[in-house]
């Protein structure tokens, strides 16, 4: 009876010491990085794609808006008397020219625009690379999971045997044997009802890299993550990298120069009219003509200026809001980054090493014969849940690393 219970107490002390907290196969022959899933995305992307095609799009504007106008050719029967032949005619070529800077303003008033969707490319990017991470880090969490749950279910089956063993010697009661089937049936539920959250996993992360949702998923790495964390004001000086501000400070840029375009609505617009003419008195010619608009509606020029104006500063209002809850966006990420790294580091420092130490007692105990199975296994229990807890601090660290990438922009800080 001791010989059973010794033996079984030696393979749960192996299991325990080397396996069960042993880090994930998967991470040891990995091909796949969380640098490699997000730089994928980045550049296979159908939406990068069509940000790059209307990144294309406005950079022909500033030409369009900023050109003349076209001009006309105007062939023309001056005068055709009803009783005599012949008749005056005219051929001439029309162009109209502001008198004003109107053209140029037009013309900065796209550049704006052809910035502001830049940014707002560079905000796509961002975006898909912030879904590509976090559909790394939760395929990797549940890999991680999945290897522990077997590492889990082994211990269990050995439980199951030596609970058996002891029932068949008389020394245990069949509560023993049954608590242990048990926690082994519970055990192997998880995991099945883990392959699906896996699968669907590695669907979310294939998607999220523009690769078919069944193709198969090399193994990942894990991350290495750094304990230190930029300061508060080097992250206030990274915030100037958020597309979301630079497309608002080009919408201010564009009502600007929208501003511009209305108050060069007051001067007039010349036109020249000049070409070869033909009468019946004098024979062939040449014609000449010049014209001034009269802008005199002046209400109405008001009212355009005014409301230039106005959407300018509400544009103004609207980047100064953005501002602050961008600001609010990145302290938030920093808060949860400094978070889950104490999470994790205590985890891994002071939870970990007083949950493995608690084992080799009770193990010691069930061999004596002194403990019933139960508190083999919850000891078992509290292990795992703080090793299942680890998993999910990685994971969640990882999440946080590329919030607070997404929060400030760029996305460097990963390669630390």
């Amino acid at each position: 009876m001791h010989t059973v219970a010794l033996c079984f107490a030696t393979a749960c002390t192996t299991a325990w010491s080397s396996g069960v907290i042993a880090q994930s196969p998967t991470a040891q022959r990995s091909s796949l990085t969380l640098i490699d899933a997000v730089r994928i995305a980045g550049e296979r992307r159908d939406e990068i794609r069509a940000a790059r095609f209307r990144i294309r799009a406005a950079e022909a504007r500033p030409r369009i808006v900023s050109a003349f106008a076209d001009p006309m050719i105007a062939p023309a029967i001056d005068h055709k008397p009803f009783m005599m032949s012949g008749a005056d005619v005219s051929l001439t070529v029309e162009q109209q020219f502001p008198l004003s800077g109107i053209r140029g303003h037009r013309r900065a008033s796209a550049q704006a625009d052809l910035t502001r969707v830049t940014a707002e490319g560079d905000r796509t990017t961002l975006d898909v690379k912030l879904q590509a991470a976090t559909a790394f880090m939760m395929l990797q969490e549940r890999r991680r999971t999945a290897t522990l749950l077997l590492e889990q279910i082994t211990f269990a089956r050995e439980v199951v045997g030596a609970a058996n063993a002891r029932y068949a010697n008389g020394t245990t009661s069949q509560s023993d044997v049954l608590r242990a089937e048990l926690e082994v049936a519970r055990l192997e539920a998880s995991s099945r009802a883990l392959v699906a959250d896996i699968r669907g996993a590695e669907a979310m992360l294939n998607t999220s890299m523009a690769y078919d949702a069944e193709a198969d998923v090399p193994p990942l790495e894990l991350l290495p993550l750094v304990d230190s964390i930029p300061s508060w004001e080097m992250v206030k000086q990274a915030l100037a990298r958020r597309p979301e501000l630079v497309a608002g400070q080009a919408e201010i840029a564009r009502a600007d120069a929208d501003v511009l375009v209305m108050r060069d609505m007051y001067r007039p617009m010349a036109t020249v009219r000049t070409g070869l003419a033909s009468t019946m008195a004098e024979g062939r010619g040449w014609m000449t003509m010049l014209g001034l608009s009269l802008p005199i509606w002046r209400t109405k020029l008001r009212s355009g200026v005014s409301e230039a104006q106005a959407m300018r500063d509400m544009t103004a209002a609207d980047l100064q809001a953005m501002r602050r809850m961008i600001e609010g966006d990145a302290a938030g990420a920093v808060s949860q980054l400094t978070a889950w790294r104490d999470r994790r580091l205590a985890l891994r420092v002071n939870v970990l090493p007083r949950a493995r130490m608690a084992i080799e007692p009770v193990l010691a105990g069930y061999a004596a014969g002194r403990l019933p199975l139960v508190s083999v296994i919850e000891a078992v229990q509290a292990l795992w849940s703080v090793q299942s807890a680890l998993i999910t601090a990685d994971a969640e660290m990882g999440l946080a690393w590329a919030r607070f990438g997404r929060a400030i922009g760029s996305y460097e800080a990963l390669r630390q």
